[in-house]
């Protein structure tokens, strides 16, 4: 298993107060011989469609000397689990959730939005210290 992140309980319990139902904790996910594990998998019922709406998030803290190199290992650890997904359970998207603090450090900086427009990469905004989604960004409201 995984070792969670740092923020693994605050977004799990923003999630859980954004009406979402932790399903997996972690969700995983298997390719060939290969294991992955996904931070959350969670699901909210849409009353006035009486079916579902899955994700997966994977939770990142930019925590080492340099964020270009966490957002290199953090895109690729993406793809991996986005390309997997989409074979594996088409119905579930996947976020990437990241702190309010890095969000308005690197991501609002044309670098992280450049990359994010080219591999689609949806983000959810938490603050950990209210354990709150503050906000949910598709890929395609990042451009420039």
């Amino acid at each position: 298993m995984p070792v969670r992140d740092r923020y693994h309980q605050s977004v799990k319990n923003a999630l859980i107060k954004d009406g979402w139902t932790i399903t997996d904790d972690p969700l995983h996910l298997k390719w060939g011989k290969r294991d992955m594990y996904v931070d959350l998998g969670a699901e909210k019922l849409i009353a006035a469609q009486k079916q579902g709406r899955y994700i997966a998030v994977e939770i990142k803290t930019f925590r080492s000397v340099s964020d270009m190199s966490d957002l290199e290992q953090t895109l690729g650890q993406y793809l991996v689990y986005r390309s997997v997904m989409t074979r594996t359970d088409p119905n579930r998207s996947l976020h990437l959730a990241v702190h309010d603090e890095v969000y308005a450090d690197l991501f609002d900086e044309p670098i992280a939005k450049l990359l994010v427009e080219d591999y689609k990469v949806d983000i959810v905004v938490f603050k950990p210290e209210q354990e709150v989604i503050l906000k949910w960004i598709p890929w395609s409201n990042t451009g420039s």
